[in-house]
């Protein structure tokens, strides 16, 4: 699984016009899924999102995690980050998950963080979705587990 993460002072999703998922300071990620992900990798990135520390403490540096400022989560499925880009001039998506599977896990996930996390929201997988996110930093990280 693949999380690009950034950190973002907000970040909002919507489908068709209709807000369905937003935060205020927290963490913005496109969740992609690749063929051979199971319910195990789930949980690793879901370990790897709220731990990884991306926000500054008192001193400015980067130690504190998600979880440590109880920060906003927003998972937006992504199935294009699963692509090979290698060569030619237009992806492939033959790595990436079958739809079905992609979406199971994607709401395996979506469920563990709900379990773990107090504030978290979610993309709607499969559709048509348009982000709005004020990075912070601008801090970015590609997590792949």
């Amino acid at each position: 699984m693949i999380g690009l993460l950034q950190r973002v002072k907000s970040s909002q999703v919507a489908v068709c016009g209709e807000i369905r998922g937003e935060i205020g300071p927290g963490l913005l990620v496109l969740v992609g899924v690749s063929r051979g992900d199971d319910e195990g990798k789930a949980v690793r990135l879901l370990e790897r999102l709220l731990g990884y520390r991306v926000f500054p403490d008192e001193a400015g540096r980067m130690n504190l995690s998600l979880a440590d400022v109880g920060g906003g989560l927003l998972l937006v499925p992504q199935f294009t980050l699963a692509a090979d880009t290698r060569k030619g001039m237009r992806p492939s998506f033959s790595s990436a998950a079958e739809p079905s599977e992609g979406d199971r896990l994607f709401h395996y996930l979506a469920s563990l963080a709900r379990e773990r996390h107090p504030w978290v929201q979610c993309g709607v997988f499969g559709a048509d979705m348009q982000l709005s996110l004020i990075n912070d930093g601008p801090v970015t990280f590609w997590l792949e587990v």
